[in-house]
């Protein structure tokens, strides 16, 4: 059940990263995250289906296709918010850079701690990366641009699923803080989100009633 409330959260969050990437002309993930998710499907696709079919496998795939798309909406918008010093063929040699540096870090776990738990460890701690670097996005925009709260809240179910499957049921004291620590920036970012909605609520109940 926890393993089915993850694989849905997560997808959730993949198909409004794109709709929102589209609706607002920029990229709704952040981008080192999203080289890191990227190179995470596309290596443990590869994996599973190196040993045959797998509905894990058919998932990671599923990702991966769905990353591609956030991609393109990071190359297509993303040159627009970096300084005018930022020309093409430097914006698009930053993105080999980063891309191929997040398909690096994925073989370097798995050459180090062997599948099982590379897989883990190391979507667990790009997990939190992607937390801290969503809040750090809002900032940077100033806003919500190319946000949305359902991303916000289906990634923080998406995470605890498996914080608790992992972490509490499967007793890995590592994974259950790293988990923690994504929740607390998790609702942090959502908080962020909140805000401008109970500001303005809070205004509406403040206005004087005319029938008064």
């Amino acid at each position: 059940m926890l393993t089915l409330v993850s694989g849905i959260a997560w997808t959730l969050v993949y198909v409004e990263a794109i709709r929102v990437g589209l609706r607002d002309r920029t990229y709704a993930m952040p981008v080192a995250a999203l080289a890191l998710n990227f190179a995470w499907e596309s290596t443990y696709a590869v994996r599973e289906f190196s040993v045959g079919l797998s509905p894990q496998g058919v998932v990671d795939v599923v990702w991966a296709v769905a990353d591609l798309v956030i991609v393109y909406t990071y190359l297509r918008f993303g040159r627009a918010e970096l300084p005018d010093f930022v020309t093409r063929p430097l914006f698009a040699a930053w993105s080999v850079l980063i891309f191929g540096t997040g398909f690096a870090v994925q073989w370097l776990f798995l050459a180090h701690f062997g599948a099982h738990d590379a897989s883990r460890y190391s979507a667990f701690l790009q997990n939190l990366l992607m937390s801290g670097l969503f809040i750090a996005l809002y900032v940077s925009r100033r806003g919500p641009l190319g946000q949305s709260l359902t991303i916000a809240v289906a990634k923080w179910l998406g995470t605890l699923a498996p914080t608790l499957l992992f972490g509490v049921i499967e007793d890995a004291p590592f994974i259950l803080g790293l988990g923690i620590l994504c929740g607390v920036f998790d609702l942090a970012y959502i908080g962020l989100l909140l805000r401008p909605r109970l500001a303005g609520a809070s205004r509406v109940r403040s206005l004087p009633d005319p029938s008064r």
